[in-house]
């Protein structure tokens, strides 16, 4: 009981039902001029057992707005000003829900139990070892079999200083996928009127456990054609090496002398001919400054449209993967074929495996302690 009354109201809300409250535009005096649209609720289908599927979309006093879906409190569209002011979708995504629910690249999705890989799907907690599903070659990835991206989440739309917000709240229980503990998750979208998307998590457990949750949205700063001509910087200096499985050795490099170099603004294309074991950018960064403090990890630029994206976090690491499993057989949003280097994402985190390797950043959440983490893609144009 202590645990339930720890986590509070939210995880009531969560186990007992939730309400939708009418959605006004009501805010803060101090909070920034008022979206001339308020939240948009509207249905997105529904799953096979009859569960109804909804999407929220949020605006901005700009123009600009980002729609969100329960089913893995997911980001499926976000229209963004190019440097004529002209709106446009800036990240992959599906049209309907049978699309999400198919096994797919985790377009725009939250990743958890753990995002990324944990090798041979293994890992030892107090003494006791765990066995994952193993869903990547011989490891397992973003979860499991069905990870947080394929569970139906609670939504509760409000509008705060900040701007409009849809809170979303999970309860993954004790040994679902094989992971301890049940944990409470929340996830906060909130878009502001500086044209930044928010993304602000949120856990408790009752029994000690692993997490490590992101988005995994994939960003086209054009909307289509490939990311090559973009420039990137990343905040990092070093990257974790990883074996032909993508399972870090436990050594941590430096950029230096290598195709990962992207300390100053660089093509993304630059040099990914390069990169010959993995056919592109899939590559953890070891962000430079003290985790658990928000600062920047990377700005990506595309010359043809103006559109500047800039990551800030609180994580110790980033995901730098360049899109390189699409192959045009996947066809998203308005029957767009999604092409290989079509997207970057930019997955902030803790680092792959870390459960396995002491040395790294913990991912280790205990009961009594609160996880929280805070990312935001800011957009602008030039």
């Amino acid at each position: 009981m202590q645990f339930w009354s720890r986590i509070g109201l939210s995880v009531a809300v969560i186990v007992f039902g939730f309400s939708l409250m009418t959605i006004s535009n009501t805010t803060n005096s101090s909070a920034s001029p008022k979206p001339a649209t308020p939240i948009t609720k509207a249905a997105f289908g529904k799953t096979p057992d009859g569960t109804e599927i909804d999407s929220y979309t949020l605006h901005n006093a700009h123009g600009a707005s980002a729609k969100l879906i329960s089913f893995g409190a997911t980001l499926t569209e976000l229209m963004m000003p190019d440097r004529n002011g002209k709106m446009g979708d800036v990240v992959l995504g599906f049209d309907n829900l049978a699309q999400y629910q198919a096994k797919g690249p985790f377009f725009g999705v939250t990743v958890g139990r753990y995002a990324n890989r944990i090798a041979k799907g293994r890992f030892t907690l107090d003494g006791k070892e765990y066995q994952l599903a193993i869903n990547n070659g011989p490891n397992s990835l973003h979860g499991g079999a069905v990870g947080f991206d394929h569970k139906v989440w609670k939504a509760e739309p409000k509008n705060t200083p900040a701007g409009q917000s849809v809170r979303f709240t999970y309860v993954s229980k004790d040994g679902e996928e094989n992971y301890p503990g049940t944990m409470a998750v929340s996830v906060t979208y909130t878009l502001t009127d500086k044209n930044e998307l928010k993304i602000d998590y949120a856990a408790e457990t009752d029994k000690a456990t692993v997490l490590n949750l992101t988005n995994h949205s994939y960003f086209n700063l054009a909307g289509s054609g490939d990311i090559l001509n973009y420039t990137l910087t990343l905040n990092a200096d070093k990257f974790t090496v990883v074996d032909d499985t993508l399972i870090p050795t436990g050594e941590i490099k430096s950029v230096v002398n290598t195709p990962l170099d992207f300390r100053k603004p660089t093509a993304i294309g630059a040099h990914i001919a390069e990169i010959k074991d993995v056919g592109g950018y899939d590559h953890n960064y070891v962000l430079n400054g003290k985790a658990g403090t928000l600062r920047q990890a990377a700005k990506v630029e595309d010359p043809a449209t103006g559109r500047q994206m800039e990551v800030f976090t609180t994580e110790p690491g980033v995901q730098f993967y360049s899109a390189i499993h699409l192959d045009e057989t996947i066809v998203g949003k308005g029957g767009a074929k999604y092409q290989k280097y079509g997207a970057i994402c930019l997955e902030t985190q803790h680092y792959p495996d870390s459960p396995n390797h002491p040395d790294f950043p913990p991912t280790v959440l205990r009961p009594g302690a609160k996880f929280t983490s805070e990312t935001i893609y800011k957009f602008s144009a030039k």
